[in-house]
């Protein structure tokens, strides 16, 4: 059983309240009539009608509706009608909750003073019970009630925004902490290795290249290797840093990945396919650590000598598949190491699946399945 609650459109209730309303004054204002129908009675049926529907357009317009419903209050009193001005009400309190509070107490002021001017002018000859009909049609503590609720409604919203905003800057203070606490570990346990691994390499090719001997191309991969590195380490602490929303690497650079497979000794080769559109960052993003990923445990751990890399894009999906021709074997499982966790792990929080096996024919597999939110 569902526990979601029925919920109505805000534009939908100030409707039904307003017509309600507007009903309710209506028939009030037949039954109560004694003499016939005129052209006073009609305009007095106006003034309930329109007291009543102006209440659809209180959230837009507080001021403007406590400025109407206030008129077609005393309008209506003038024309002969005992009817409590329940329109005004609904308005006082609307215009209390959104903050118009002396504007609010001086319309009240004028027309409680308005009131019993109104009835006099309809007929009645004695003060005193102009006076008793305007209190019945206006009740005082009626009014208070009114504003003390919509001032204390817009009291609690304002203190429940300041709650949630408080949490959000906090829950982002807390992010931004940790990011600059992984920004430093990563600094402090990778910089150094990675920058002794590319000045090594640069060093070694330079001296081969001064001695007139060639370069092994292993040597040349290790040192593009350390270049890439550096780079993705240094992006990398940038985001960390900075927070930035743009992505150092994406489906872009995916080609540039099994180039540089390719230079390394392993055939590569990477074919897209469907119509290519545009997908979020994190799609993106995701693509390219998968793909690097798993270039580099087939270039360590598969004995492989050929890969290929294919990107489906589909109308809600992007599909990516790795295969090479190495020696896992179908009733062997593979490992889950750190790079197999983080694939999983980032195609969870996308809400994609991600498949890593042995496949019948020999080799080994990477699927992942993206999806995307596009729109139109």
């Amino acid at each position: 059983m569902s526990n979601r609650r029925f919920h109505i459109r805000a534009g939908v209730r100030d409707w039904l309240i307003a017509v309600g309303v507007a009903g309710a004054l209506l028939v009030t204002g037949v039954s109560g009539q004694e003499h016939s129908a005129g052209g006073l009675d009609l305009f007095g049926y106006a003034l309930l009608v329109v007291g009543g529907l102006a209440l659809v357009a209180g959230r837009r317009a507080p001021v403007a509706v406590l400025a109407v419903t206030g008129l077609c209050a005393v309008g209506y009193q003038a024309a002969g009608f005992d009817v409590a001005a329940v329109a005004f009400l609904f308005a006082v309190y609307a215009a209390m909750r959104a903050g118009h509070r002396g504007v609010t107490v001086a319309a009240s002021v004028a027309v409680l003073a308005a009131l019993p001017l109104a009835a006099l002018s309809s007929g009645l000859q004695d003060t005193g019970e102009a006076f008793a009909q305007a209190r019945g049609a206006l009740e005082i503590a009626w009014l208070v009630a009114a504003g003390a609720a919509g001032e204390a409604l817009r009291q609690a919203e304002r203190r429940a925004d300041e709650a949630e905003r408080t949490r959000e800057e906090t829950a982002r203070r807390r992010a931004d902490e940790e990011r600059l606490h992984i920004a430093r570990e990563l600094h402090d346990s990778l910089t150094h290795q990675i920058s002794v691994i590319k000045v090594q390499s640069e060093a070694a090719v330079h001296v081969a290249r001064k001695r007139g001997e060639p370069v092994p191309e292993a040597l040349l991969a290790i040192r593009e290797a350390g270049r890439e590195a550096s780079r993705e380490l240094r992006a990398t602490l940038e985001a960390l840093r900075d927070d930035d929303t743009s992505p150092p690497h994406g489906l872009d650079h995916v080609s540039e990945l099994v180039e540089r497979a390719g230079k390394s000794g392993l055939r590569a080769t990477l074919t897209i396919q469907g119509h290519r559109h545009d997908v979020p960052a994190a799609v993106g993003r995701t693509v390219y650590r998968i793909v690097q990923e798993s270039l580099t445990n087939i270039a360590r751990h598969a004995d492989a000598t050929t890969a290929s890399v294919r990107i489906d894009y589909r109308p809600d999906v992007v599909a990516l598949r790795v295969d090479d021709d190495g020696k896992a074997l179908l009733n062997t499982a593979p490992v889950p190491g750190i790079g197999l966790l983080g694939m999983r792990e980032r195609v969870t929080a996308l809400g994609g699946r991600l498949r890593a096996a042995p496949r019948d024919e020999g080799g080994f597999t990477v699927q992942a399945e993206l999806p995307v939110e596009r729109t139109s």
